[in-house]
Parts: C-alpha cells; sequence; structure tokens
C-alpha cells in the first residue's frame, strides 16, 4: 500500500435545485467566497487554474487544475490535478428529495516532500482535516445557495 496515496469520497444532501448547485460547483473562481478553506483560485485560461488550499493543519496545498470534463446535460465536472497532490476530482449532482445530491470523488497522490514524510504518523490527520474541509465546503455551499 503507497501511504501517499489517498481516495476520498464525500456525499453532500443540498437544499437546491441541481441545475443552481452544478452552476455554483463550474465556477471555481467563486470557492473562495463560499469555502473558507479555499484560499485563492486563479484562473490561468478557460480550463486550467491554479489553487491554494489550506484546512486546519498548518499547512498550504498548491496545485495547478485542469478540465477534463465539463458535462452540464450529465452535471458533472471533473478536473486533472498536479502540484501539492496529483491526481483528479470529480463532482456529480443528481436530483435527490427535492433538492440535490452532490458526489465529490477525489484520488491523489501527495508530492508535497513534507507531507510524504509524515505518511505514516500523519495519515490519521491528513483524512480528519480533508473530512473537516468537506464538512465546511457543505456548510458554506448551501448558505451561498440560500443568498443568491
Amino acid at each position: 500500500m503507497d501511504r501517499n496515496h489517498y481516495r476520498f469520497t464525500s456525499v453532500w444532501d443540498l437544499p437546491a435545485a441541481p441545475d443552481a448547485v452544478y452552476a455554483a460547483l463550474e465556477r471555481a473562481e467563486d470557492y473562495p467566497r463560499w469555502w473558507p478553506q479555499v484560499r485563492a483560485v486563479t484562473p490561468v485560461d478557460d480550463t486550467t487554474a491554479t489553487a491554494r488550499f489550506r484546512s486546519l493543519l498548518p499547512y498550504d496545498l498548491v496545485m495547478t487544475l485542469r478540465q477534463s470534463r465539463h458535462d452540464p446535460r450529465a452535471r458533472v465536472l471533473e478536473a486533472a490535478m498536479n502540484g501539492d497532490l496529483d491526481g483528479w476530482a470529480r463532482w456529480t449532482v443528481t436530483p435527490h428529495d427535492g433538492g440535490s445530491r452532490v458526489l465529490y470523488e477525489q484520488e491523489a497522490d501527495v508530492r508535497k516532500p513534507l507531507l510524504r514524510r509524515l505518511a505514516v504518523p500523519g495519515r490519521l490527520f491528513f483524512r480528519a482535516n480533508h473530512t473537516l474541509m468537506m464538512r465546511s465546503g457543505r456548510r458554506g455551499l448551501t448558505a451561498w445557495l440560500q443568498a443568491v
């Protein structure tokens, strides 16, 4: 088992229409407005951006995100990640109980040297950090969608 390889899955049930949720998720440059741990998203071109993330643990993750799938009809967004993490992330939005269910999937290999050295003792903390970040994102997106 590669201790620097992670696979994450999160499910968010949101009280908003799937098309509204998808529209918010496809505007990555707005994430810092509603998701505190997403510190910056800077577009490079129409399909690429750089992003900086920081949650409870005292380190930033910086990555280049390149859109690999943008399917409004199926409500799927997917990006390839390179930088402190290499891999991919995908959002899938479906109708659910009068609102939306959002499935977030991510598979990544850690490239940041400090985090690679802390792979064994830090694994549980890294996973917990990701869980807390995702909870915050769900709360932030819910509030953002209610405000618009």
